[in-house]
C-alpha cells in the first residue's frame, strides 16, 4: 500500500515535533522471516528481512536517537522488547501514554493498542496518521479502539499541543 500524501505529511510533522520536544520515537517495524509461512500465506511475501520491504518507509527514516524494533506479528509487544523499552524510558520512570500511528488501523494499530491497554498504558491514536485497506476497516478500527481500549482518537495538531 502506498501511503496517501496527507497521512505521510502528518506523520512527518508528528515525528519532527516529537523529536523537538524530546518525546521518544519508537518504530515497530514489520520484519518477517521467510519461514513465517502463516503470514506469507495470508498476506503474501512482504517485509521479508533483508529486503527493501522490511525497511522503514523512505522519508520517515529514524533519527539517531529513535528506537527501531523489529516485529514479526501484528503487535510490537510480542517478543520484540517494546514493553521493556517503554518501561525503561524517562530515566526508568517509563512511558505512561503511547501515541500509535501507521498501517493498518484495524490490524497493526489495533493489536499493539490491545497489548498496551492490557499492560496499563494510556493510548492515543493519531487519527490522521493511521490507515487501513478500506475506509470501512479504518472507521471500524477507530471505533473499536475507542470503545474497547478507551483510546483517545486525536488529530496530529491536538497531539502536538500536548507535547509542551
Amino acid at each position: 500500500m502506498i501511503w496517501p500524501r496527507i497521512l505521510f505529511r502528518n506523520l512527518k510533522k508528528l515525528l519532527a515535533e516529537a523529536r523537538k520536544q524530546n518525546v521518544p520515537v519508537v518504530y515497530s517495524n514489520d520484519v518477517r522471516l521467510p519461514v513465517d509461512e502463516e503470514v506469507v500465506e495470508r498476506w503474501g511475501k512482504h517485509a521479508i528481512k533483508g529486503t527493501k520491504g522490511a525497511e522503514v518507509v523512505l522519508g520517515l527514516k529514524p533519527a539517531s536517537k529513535d528506537y527501531v524494533l523489529e516485529k514479526r506479528t501484528y503487535s510490537g509487544f510480542h517478543e520484540a522488547g517494546l514493553d521493556m523499552l517503554l518501561r525503561g524510558l524517562h530515566h526508568g520512570e517509563g512511558v505512561k501514554t503511547g501515541v500509535l500511528t501507521g498501517l493498518h488501523t484495524n490490524i497493526c494499530v489495533r493489536h499493539p493498542a490491545a497489548d498496551a491497554f492490557f499492560r496499563g498504558y494510556k493510548i492515543t491514536i493519531a487519527e490522521d496518521s493511521v490507515e487501513a485497506f478500506t475506509q470501512e476497516d479504518h472507521e471500524q478500527g477507530l471505533k473499536y479502539l475507542k470503545n474497547v481500549y478507551n483510546s483517545k482518537i486525536m488529530k496530529i495538531d491536538q497531539i502536538i499541543k500536548g507535547f509542551s
